[in-house]
């Protein structure tokens, strides 16, 4: 039995288009193609269609209430474009027109609801003030180009709300108690190398080759990271080792790699 993990009885939206998002790479990568993988996607988008507007735990399977979390919205969006891509691109069978009204109505939402022009960045979830690193994958997918003034907005209100030492929480558990649960916790690594990658997106190549290799300095004796460091007491924390930060690590290895063999200046 497993024991102390919710997501087993929660909704997390954001998987849809994640899921979608990954078969979207494997098509370009050229891996060969089944129809039994696309009738797959079809049914995908048309939960999509019927659910994008319906409350979840979101990527960090809160235990608070159900919220509208704009990385959910995000993924959901970026789920129907990559089947928007599959027809126009690739000739797969499906009403593209349909999905690409549906992209526009939920990319609508997202900047109408989840933006708060106020302060210049995209919240946690409609109607929060607060931030969540998750946010700094929105040009990652293709929703708003890297030098858009709200990504860059966003970038610059998570660095300087959820920064530490450096590194970046997922959130602040504490505010508005979306968590559900007590306390804090420390820096999630894979937030920090999605700072990275954000940073080379925006051209600012310098700072993010700095932050990585401060992250690299965390590594443990035989080069390992786990899920979170405690910045004050000096040492990791959570899981480990933690896939996703070592996923994290790598996509901003490659990230820097190709900015640096594409000649761009460090700024």
């Amino acid at each position: 039995m497993r024991v102390g993990n919710a997501a087993a009885g929660q909704f997390q939206l954001d998987v849809w288009g994640e899921v979608l998002d990954g078969l979207h790479a494997a098509r370009v990568a050229g891996v060969a193609r089944l129809d039994a993988a696309w009738d797959l996607q079809r049914a995908f988008l048309d939960f999509l269609e019927g659910h994008w507007r319906d409350p979840d735990e979101g990527l960090w399977e809160v235990r608070g209430e159900r919220r509208h979390f704009v990385h959910s919205k995000v993924m959901a969006w970026a789920g129907v474009d990559r089947g928007v891509q599959a027809v126009e691109r690739f000739g797969l069978p499906g009403p593209a027109d349909r999905w690409k009204a549906l992209r526009q109505e939920i990319a609508d939402d997202v900047l109408d609801r989840g933006f708060d022009a106020e302060r210049g960045t995209f919240t946690q979830y409609y109607g929060s003030r607060g931030l969540d690193a998750a946010l700094l994958l929105i040009p990652r997918v293709g929703f708003l180009p890297w030098d858009d003034p709200r990504v860059v907005g966003t970038v610059d209100a998570i660095v300087d709300e959820l920064g530490q030492d450096g590194l970046l929480l997922r959130y602040r558990p504490e505010t508005e108690g979306v968590d559900g649960l007590p306390g804090g916790e420390g820096a999630f690594l894979v937030c920090s190398f999605w700072l990275v990658d954000a940073l080379v997106g925006m051209g600012r190549h310098a700072e993010a080759r700095r932050r990585f290799e401060q992250l690299l300095g965390l590594r443990n004796d035989v080069g390992l990271l786990a899920e979170e460091y405690d910045v004050a007491a000096g040492r990791q924390v959570g899981n480990v080792p933690q896939a996703f930060s070592h996923v994290g690590l790598v996509a901003s290895a490659v990230d820097l790699a190709g900015a640096a063999q594409s000649g761009a200046v460090p700024q």
